[in-house]
C-alpha cells in the first residue's frame, strides 16, 4: 500500500508577497490630510474672532479699545449723565458731588479723546463748554446696560 497525504484544508489563493496590503495606502494619505488641515478655535475664542490665537493683549483689539474707552473710576458714571443730554461741566459736577473737579476735567478729556464724548466750547466771556456723547459715545448705551445686566447676577 502506497501512503498518499491528502489535503483536507480548503484551496485559497495566497496573496502576492510583492503587493502592499490595501489599508496601507488610504490610513497614509488620512494621516497626511490631517497634519495640514485647520485645527478648530479652542473653546476660549468667540465666534468671528479673527484673532483667537493671541496670547496677550493687542492695544487695537475691539475689546481692549472699548475697555480703554471706558477705563477708570467714574468715567461710566459721567458717560450716563450724558446719557441725558448736553451738559455743562457745572451740571455734570452738581449731578456727580462727590467727584473731584480733577478727576471729572480728566474723565472728559478722556472721553473726548475716545470719540465718546464731544466737547464744544462756545464763544462769549465767560466761555462756556458743552459736553454731549457722539454717535459712539451713544452706542455704549447698549454696552452699558449689558455690562449691568451681567454684574447683576450673584457669581
Amino acid at each position: 500500500m502506497t501512503n498518499q497525504t491528502v489535503s483536507t484544508a480548503p484551496a485559497t489563493a495566497p496573496a502576492p508577497a510583492t503587493a502592499p496590503a490595501p489599508a496601507a495606502a488610504p490610513a497614509t494619505a488620512v494621516a497626511s490630510a490631517t497634519a495640514v488641515a485647520p485645527t478648530p478655535p479652542s473653546p476660549s475664542t468667540w465666534s468671528g474672532d479673527p484673532h483667537g490665537e493671541v496670547d496677550h493683549p493687542v492695544p487695537t483689539c475691539p475689546v481692549e479699545v472699548a475697555l480703554g474707552a471706558l477705563r477708570g473710576r467714574w468715567t461710566t458714571l459721567v458717560v450716563r449723565e450724558l446719557f441725558a443730554g448736553e451738559r455743562t461741566f457745572g451740571d455734570l459736577a452738581t449731578a456727580l458731588p462727590t467727584l473731584s473737579d480733577k478727576v471729572l476735567s480728566d474723565r472728559l478729556a478722556q472721553l473726548a479723546a475716545s470719540g465718546v464724548v464731544a466737547r464744544v466750547r462756545e464763544p462769549g466771556w465767560p466761555s462756556h463748554v458743552r459736553y454731549s456723547l457722539t454717535p459712539r459715545g451713544h452706542a455704549l448705551h447698549d454696552v452699558l446696560e449689558a455690562m449691568w445686566a451681567w454684574g447683576s447676577i450673584a457669581p
